[in-house]
């Protein structure tokens, strides 16, 4: 974002080299972005609609298989929408201090498929599927009310819990979707989508904003989030013992 904002100001000074390579980078992280949403619903999905295996199924590998998995597949869908930038950085230039990257409709095609409707659709029928079951679950709960003892209550407390997570899960999927949307259908709308178009520096912002309101929304609905970001910047992390310090 503060390279993009000084590439508003009309001039770029970084050379052709970081023009491309800022792109790219910028477009990967969003890429990562997307994709750790879809992972979190993935994981929500289980904890809610399979709980009894999800210690089995998600465990500390297969998450940081995962993790890397997704950094791969958004830095060679990267390369890929950017293999002619990165080969030749100042293919689109037009004069010195320009930085233009075009995306050809094909390529913004299958961005969008892979970055937009792709990752709405998984998400959307996982959340749907986490409210059905979370519903009858809690319907379930209440005709069982007057049992009630103390694994009852922690089973309670532990399903309002996952319920508080998917619901958080869908605001997130309605920001992503208002901030993704302007740009996407830019993208389909025209036959080539120049990055570096004044025309477009609005949607390219809202993007960029959804990564940056992601975290935040977090933030606000988890106390625990909160007091780590709280830890963080006041460098209290780096005291001895840090580790061990209960944020829950």
């Amino acid at each position: 974002m503060p390279l993009l904002l000084l590439h508003n100001q009309g001039c770029w000074f970084l050379g052709d080299v970081m023009c491309g390579m800022h792109y790219f980078l910028a477009f990967l992280v969003v890429s990562v972005s997307v994709g750790s949403m879809v992972l979190i619903s993935v994981d929500r999905y289980i904890a809610i609609c399979n709980p009894m295996f999800y210690t089995t199924r998600v465990t500390p590998t297969r998450v940081k298989l995962c993790v890397c998995l997704c950094w791969i597949f958004s830095g060679v869908h990267g390369s890929w929408i950017f293999r002619d930038v990165l080969k030749q950085p100042d293919m689109y230039n037009t004069c010195y201090g320009s930085c233009v990257v075009v995306v050809g409709f094909a390529e913004g095609l299958v961005d969008v498929i892979a970055s937009f409707l792709g990752p709405i659709l998984i998400i959307a029928v996982l959340y749907l599927r986490v409210f059905v079951v979370a519903v009858s679950q809690a319907r379930a709960m209440r005709a069982h009310v007057a049992v009630v003892t103390v694994e009852r209550s922690q089973t309670v407390k532990a399903m309002k819990s996952e319920i508080k997570a998917a619901r958080t899960l869908g605001i997130v999927l309605v920001v992503f979707f208002l901030c993704s949307c302007p740009y996407h259908c830019f993208a389909i709308a025209a036959e080539t989508a120049s990055l570096g178009a004044s025309s477009s520096v609005i949607m390219v912002w809202l993007v960029y904003l959804n990564s940056t309101f992601n975290p935040v929304i977090y933030v606000f609905f988890y106390p625990w989030v909160r007091k780590t970001i709280k830890y963080i910047f006041t460098l209290q992390i780096l005291q001895p013992g840090s580790r061990e310090v209960s944020v829950m």
